[in-house]
């Protein structure tokens, strides 16, 4: 018996467990392998069918990736190449798709803000959260692609590559696009708050059906938008869904300490995870944050096999097919759904609540998370043996917010 599961020790704190969902999956040749479904990928049932056993492991939800450009082997610009999955859904509407389809998964879609308006999602979200029964989040993004603000014609970005990352114009260009973010949720959120909790009346008898002193101008003026109000829906059933962004740097890492619910973020030993949560933690204090509840997930990459040489050997394989050793931004993990319990333990004690998994191929490496990976969790006291709430901000154990605009 380990020391995690003595008797004689305390039981670790139950993590939260997410999944990112990617096409086929996250390595560029996942859509080659034989349970990969790639004639399948634009339809209803290949992804219901992904976040039905997403359900089944009981994790507290998904996030659906998406962009506003074809995916690229390339960071800041298209590639030419006809042997990876291009083309996507949207995410929000497949995230609407499946949620009749499910009871208690949160459902999380990406959503680059750069070139959206803050009415157009917050009504998006709000709505999910209606169909969802109260299970909607978002995944924030930014996009200083300039092929992507061509798609918009409003605005134009200067090509760089990934080896200007940190040249002063582009560190500048970067901390303008998430002060634009935070601008971005601020407005988002206020819209959400812009009708009162029983707004609605509905009585036939009286010919009420809202009443207007609940409903209120939320009157936003940023430096990046001006909103007037109020939403157009009806506060969601969770008064706020939840609000997500990936963060990497100390830049993004603001932006989740100020204005978000779950940061995700890239360590890659459990040293570099407690100073990004070190980081977090500082800059949530200094936005007078210090008391607010806000989760840290660690993001890893996972090849999951019984057999730490088969998921060594199936990463090989994979790597092959795409033509290139594959890398991420996230630690890519490859071993047993044992060894990465483990590993997941030990970066939860450097102050991670939570972990977001990208199934390096969908078809094999999600059930190995749903069916391996969380009994594992379990027997180790560490994970949930049923779904103990029915909204996403109840599984993440947070409370539902008061209206900022309701007087008591």
């Amino acid at each position: 018996m380990s020391a995690s599961s003595s008797p004689h020790s305390p039981l670790p704190a139950s993590l939260h467990l997410a999944v990112a969902l990617n096409g086929a999956g996250w390595h560029p040749a996942a859509w080659r392998e034989p349970v990969a479904r790639p004639g399948e990928l634009l339809t209803a049932a290949y992804w219901t069918d992904t976040v039905t056993e997403a359900e089944r492991g009981l994790l507290d939800f998904v996030t659906i990736e998406d962009a506003l450009g074809l995916q690229s082997s390339l960071s800041t610009e298209p590639d030419g190449r006809t042997d990876q999955e291009r083309g996507r859904l949207d995410a929000v509407l497949i995230a609407a798709r499946v949620a009749p389809l499910t009871r208690h998964i949160g459902l999380v879609p990406t959503v680059v803000v750069t070139h959206t308006e803050p009415f157009h999602l917050s009504k998006a979200i709000a709505t999910l959260d209606y169909v969802s029964s109260g299970r909607a989040g978002v995944r924030v993004q930014v996009s200083a692609r300039q092929h992507e603000a061509a798609h918009f014609g409003r605005r134009t970005f200067p090509r760089f590559g990934v080896d200007e990352l940190d040249t002063p114009a582009v560190q500048a260009l970067t901390a303008e696009l998430f002060e634009e973010a935070g601008d971005y949720i601020e407005a988002v959120r206020r819209l959400w708050d812009s009708w009162e909790d029983g707004a609605e009346i509905r009585d036939a008898a009286t010919g009420r059906f809202i009443d207007r002193d609940k409903l209120h101008y939320i009157d936003f003026a940023g430096r990046h938008f001006s909103v007037k109000g109020p939403s157009i829906t009806p506060r969601p059933p969770q008064g706020q869904p939840v609000v997500s962004a990936l963060a990497h740097r100390s830049v993004p890492f603001r932006l989740v300490a100020r204005s978000t619910d779950i940061g995700y973020v890239t360590p890659h030993d459990t040293g570099h995870a407690r100073t990004v949560v070190e980081e977090i933690r500082a800059e949530q204090a200094a936005a007078g944050r210090a008391a607010d509840p806000l989760h840290v997930f660690g993001d890893l990459v996972v090849f999951l096999d019984d057999d730490p040489a088969a998921a060594a050997a199936r990463r090989d394989r994979l790597d092959g097919l795409a033509g290139h050793p594959y890398s991420s931004d996230a630690k890519v993990f490859t071993g047993t759904p044992g060894q990465l319990a483990d590993l997941l333990l030990d970066w939860q004690e450097a102050g991670l609540s939570g972990f977001r998994l990208r199934p390096a191929v969908i078809g094999h490496d999600l059930p190995a998370i749903t069916r391996r990976l969380v009994p594992e969790l379990q027997r180790r006291g560490a994970f949930r043996t049923a779904y103990e709430a029915d909204t996403l901000r109840g599984l993440l154990g947070l409370a539902r917010p008061a209206n900022r605009y309701a007087t008591v």
